[in-house]
């Protein structure tokens, strides 16, 4: 098994590639959706990114539209989305599912490493969030509740 560096993922405009430019950065990694109650933590998302970027952070968003069809968009309306109602810079890929029989390989990963609540690997909801260490290895999840502020200092902690 390789490493989550190593799994291909694309770009939401349609580049293949991996998550190798990310290495020896540390990785938030979050299934994003527009219609959900959970969307204004775009903006949280957003301000870390801004402040804790430069520090090493990488904010990954994942849309997701098995929720509720929460993320019903194309790429080009995810994009428009983000980018004017909350002014997202953070790298955003192309759709993927995080359960079922077509879960994303990096997903896959993600959850084996760090399951939920009482071992369940299944996603609950959008904004679920995956903190990746310098080292690739995912320190912790975070439930759709926990903003982008409260899990701060954990992110802070991880980046050293």
């Amino acid at each position: 098994m390789g490493t989550l560096y190593d799994i291909p993922v694309m770009t939401l405009d349609g580049t293949e590639t991996t998550l190798a430019p990310y290495r020896g950065q540390v990785m938030l990694i979050v299934n994003v959706a527009s219609q959900c109650g959970f969307t204004p933590q775009y903006a949280g998302l957003e301000r870390l990114h801004q402040e804790l970027g430069p520090k090493g952070l990488a904010v990954l968003g994942f849309p997701c539209n098995q929720f509720g069809d929460q993320e019903p968009g194309n790429a080009d309306e995810i994009r428009n989305f983000c980018s004017l109602t909350y002014d997202v810079t953070f790298p955003l890929f192309a759709k993927v599912e995080v359960n079922g029989a077509g879960t994303h390989p990096l997903y896959r990963q993600l959850k084996r490493e760090r399951p939920g609540l009482l071992g369940s690997e299944s996603i609950k909801w959008n904004f679920t969030k995956f903190l990746v260490g310098r080292d690739g290895r995912v320190l912790a999840r975070f439930a759709p509740n926990d903003t982008p502020e409260g899990i701060r200092k954990d992110i802070e902690r991880a980046l050293g």
